[in-house]
């Protein structure tokens, strides 16, 4: 699984306890570690490893960004000193989470240790004037069930937001002619997002898959094909595919690239004579996602619903197609077979797709399963990420990867997809990633768009209801 760090900066005030503050700030650290969260701390910035003199804050970015922190945790151990947490989000410029300890009953004079609580409404204020966006856990106790669910949704928050800052993707040849859906605008995409791409020419992949024949790693590929899938086309085919994926792989690697998304008809059918699914299939199952039909913005929807899950499941890359035949709210999930093996509901076929008479492809059903659907797309300057829930369903046999799902109301899904921004394209991923994604937008400048329109109970999970 993806490994994130949090940067660790517990907060005080003056005015109030500062053994009690140490105390929280020692009992959070080794809940943190019960949880199995790695964290930077700032025990050696001060003698107290607390933030509270905004002369620290220089030294605190420099120890983080020099660990290379992925996100920043503020436990408001008392009140908390709201101008320096301010500042210092400001500057590392990263996910941030704030929480603070359910505060104890007045003694019997009545005094109070921390105010944890109302420091928590100064920093929140504080933060919007700076301008930061943040994440916000309820104010609990370290044992309640809240606490270790908000830590992992912001830990695959910052996941998210990580991968997406750092996206490059290979471009293998143009967009095919017929599809205006799969236009992007690759200057918009850097200048507001900081993604990249790496053009290569069909012919330089050609010169890569002719230089992969006889490597190692191509035969290993060829050894795991007979074990792993059921062979329905000829010997020379499945030498083909090791050979593409190897080099799709070296080519990703030599550009620096993290996806990569692939004219996949008809230009390559004449040069190699198959099709690249099952490649596709197997270096996604890698954890470099590929992408059909040249699909940018379907590769950046790969990279972070992936990340979504920590890296610990396998996507499918996949067409949005035909109703159900029998269910009014279902579905059907395909494509020719980029989805990774490891989603089959049984033993996977090399065999040939539904339209195109070329070997190359992968047949198998997806196993069934709770799933998380997600597009990032954009038009006319503007970006969203619809995102919702569905759940595999029985449904006819039909040929490719495939697999048939149900949403709540799919007339509102339906609507949604075609008045836009998005395509006939998405990513289905098993398990629920709604909440993560959906915080992770307020973080890279994307508008989420839930399909079930459940964005109040969303926001109620995120803050510990």
């Amino acid at each position: 699984m993806d490994k994130i760090t949090l940067g660790y900066a517990p907060t005080r005030r003056s005015i109030f306890s500062a053994p009690d503050a140490l105390k929280y700030r020692n009992l959070t650290g080794k809940r943190l570690g019960e949880l199995g969260i790695g964290i930077v701390d700032i025990d050696d910035i001060n003698g107290e490893g607390l933030l509270y003199d905004g002369n620290d804050i220089p030294k605190i970015i420099e120890k983080f960004k020099t660990a290379g922190v992925d996100g920043l945790f503020f436990p408001h151990c008392n009140f908390g000193t709201e101008y320096a947490v301010a500042d210092l989000a400001r500057n590392m410029n990263l996910p941030v989470l704030l929480w603070g300890p359910r505060d104890e009953r007045p003694d019997e004079q009545g005094i109070r240790l921390r105010d944890s609580q109302c420091g928590l409404f100064a920093t929140g204020k504080a933060l919007r004037r700076f301008r930061v966006p943040f994440t916000y856990l309820t104010n609990c106790r370290l044992e309640d069930p809240e606490f270790q669910r908000g830590l992992n949704e912001f830990i695959r928050v910052c996941n998210v937001v990580k991968v997406f800052r750092h996206i490059r993707i290979l471009q293998i040849s143009t967009r095919p002619y017929d599809f205006l859906t799969t236009m992007c605008n690759e200057g918009e995409l850097l200048e507001k997002f900081n993604i990249q791409l790496a053009p290569v020419p069909m012919t330089e992949l050609v010169e890569q898959f002719n230089a992969a024949k006889d490597k190692a790693e191509t035969k290993d590929t060829v050894r795991l094909i007979k074990a792993a899938m059921e062979i329905k086309v000829e010997e020379g085919a499945v030498a083909r595919v090791a050979a593409l994926k190897t080099a799709m792989k070296e080519l990703a690697v030599r550009y620096g690239c993290n996806a990569a998304a692939i004219q996949c008809w008809n230009a390559l059918q004449s040069e190699i004579g198959i099709m690249p699914c099952a490649a596709n299939s197997l270096l996604t199952g890698e954890g470099i996602p590929v992408v059909c039909e040249t699909d940018i913005h379907g590769a950046v929807t790969s990279l972070m619903v992936r990340a979504a899950s920590l890296g610990a499941e396998d996507i499918m890359f996949a067409d949005w197609t035909v109703r159900h035949p029998d269910n009014e709210n279902g579905e059907l999930l395909q494509h020719c077979g980029p989805w990774p093996l490891s989603l089959a509901k049984e033993k996977p076929a090399l065999s040939r797709p539904l339209v195109f008479d070329y070997p190359g492809a992968v047949a198998a059903e997806a196993r069934q399963g709770e799933l998380t659907l997600a597009r990032f797309d954009g038009d006319n300057g503007e970006y969203s990420l619809l995102l919702g829930n569905a759940k595999g369903i029985d449904g006819p046999y039909t040929l490719g990867t495939y697999l048939w799902i149900e949403v709540k109301n799919w007339k509102r899904l339906e609507a949604k997809i075609v008045e836009g921004p998005y395509i006939h394209h998405c990513v289905g991923i098993h398990g629920d990633f709604v909440p993560a994604l959906y915080e992770a937008c307020k973080y890279i400048g994307v508008r989420p768009d839930l399909y079930d329109g459940n964005e109040e109970s969303v926001k109620a999970f995120l803050r510990g209801e």
